[in-house]
């Protein structure tokens, strides 16, 4: 079976006589395959766009800068915006899934946070939030505290 390119899942491919025998000796009817992705362990795919998730740190998040990425079709050098928050997707325009109009590839920013191990972590920790003066449940109107 030769498979096309840019099909996505759900689609079918008719294999042209190749069905079960016609009634009463009638030529063979055609045969469908319904095209599925298996999950990949890093990529999700949502029609012709494809979904990384990717973890950064919070000095990433915050400061931006350079990472590699990996795509299917290799690694890439991704500029992070400084003042990215975990959720912002940013697009790799027709890096998706191949066809007549690519796909794009989106990378979606998960902002990892490092477990305080030792006591100078700790008291890293308790400097930047005594430095940064920072509410993330300001918009709830709860207090902080």
């Amino acid at each position: 079976v030769t498979i096309p390119k840019g099909i996505t899942p759900g689609q079918q491919i008719r294999l042209s006589g190749q069905g079960s025998a016609g009634v009463g000796g009638g030529p063979a009817g055609d045969l469908y395959l319904e095209v599925e992705f298996k999950p990949h362990p890093l990529y999700r795919v949502d029609g012709k766009d494809i979904y990384l998730e990717l973890p950064v740190a919070p000095w990433e998040a915050a400061l931006g800068g350079s990472v590699k990425v990996p795509t299917p079709d290799g690694e890439v050098e991704l500029k992070i915006p400084a003042g990215s928050k975990s959720g912002r997707k940013l697009r790799l325009k027709q890096r998706g899934l191949p066809a007549k109009t690519p796909g794009d590839f989106y990378v979606v920013l998960k902002v990892s946070v490092p477990a305080a191990a030792n006591d100078e972590q700790r008291e890293a920790w308790k400097k930047l939030a005594a430095t940064m003066n920072f509410d993330p449940r300001a918009g709830l109107g709860a207090k902080h505290g």
